[in-house]
């Protein structure tokens, strides 16, 4: 690859990390938010690493590709011989000022971070993403007095499935997620994605609503509701499952790789 190439790739990458992570949250698409700062770094660097390899071809003498055209060359054994035949002929039939046609494809991931990031995972990763097992849980706090309960689709599944003092039943909760829509059943699935490092590694949470029709997918919502009946409440038997009351559409949060509690509900 040409030197002024690299230069220009180096200082792309860096740029395009800069711009998801600096100056933007796009990196949160992609990473979770502890590796932030890494990505910043990594941008600086990379931008540094352009200028140094700018400032260094800038500092080579203009003949320096052809020094061996110095004193002496004519002396061993090259009189007659044309320099100004083609690259190709002079050395073994290659053109080696030309760049790989494959090398421009390098550039297609610092440009999209700069002008097209790719959106966050969603109710297509969703519905074929490994479900996130849930942890086991031998105690639980009582549930706050409040109606209705902010609770995250983790606590909620925990609850439903482990919680032997069934306190989840009769209570009205309120959860939030984005909907995946489920094709010939009689219900749609409140979804979360959760991620370990970065996407590759995804899974997501799902709570089952019923008796409320599925909004367009990926559509983040609020929705209130108490528990389906099915199965055998505290138990591995039950069902994360909503009986839908309202739902309310909101905005998709920054930060959308967390199962985190509702925004409270506006006066």
């Amino acid at each position: 690859m040409r030197r002024p190439l690299q230069v220009t790739l180096l200082v792309l990458s860096g740029l395009g990390l800069l711009h998801a992570s600096l100056f933007t949250d796009l990196c949160l698409r992609y990473v979770k938010p502890s590796m932030r700062p890494m990505l910043i770094v990594s941008g600086f660097l990379l931008i540094l690493l352009g200028i140094a390899e700018a400032w260094s071809r800038s500092r080579q003498h203009p003949d320096a590709d052809d020094d061996h055209m110095g004193p002496g060359h004519m002396d061993r054994g090259h009189i007659g011989h044309d320099h100004t035949e083609p690259a190709e002929e002079h050395v073994g039939g290659h053109n080696h000022s030309k760049v790989p046609r494959v090398a421009w494809l390098l550039f297609l991931p610092a440009l999209s971070l700069l002008f097209y990031a790719p959106p966050a995972l969603g109710a297509y990763t969703a519905s074929r993403a490994a479900p996130k097992a849930v942890a086991q849980q031998d105690s639980f706090d009582p549930l706050p007095a409040t109606s209705p309960l902010p609770i995250t689709l983790t606590d909620f599944t925990t609850r439903v499935q482990q919680d032997r003092t069934r306190a989840i039943k009769g209570r009205t909760v309120r959860m939030t997620g984005f909907v995946t829509p489920d094709k010939g059943t009689t219900y749609w699935d409140l979804t979360r994605i959760m991620i370990s490092c970065c996407a590759a590694d995804a899974q997501s949470i799902k709570v089952r609503v019923y008796g409320i029709p599925a909004l367009a997918a990926n559509t983040w919502v609020t929705i209130t509701g108490t528990w389906h009946a099915s199965g055998t409440l505290g138990t591995s038997s039950a069902t994360a499952a909503l009986d839908g009351v309202t739902v309310e559409k909101v905005a998709k949060p920054v930060n959308a790789y967390q199962d985190a509690l509702p925004f409270p509900t506006s006066r």
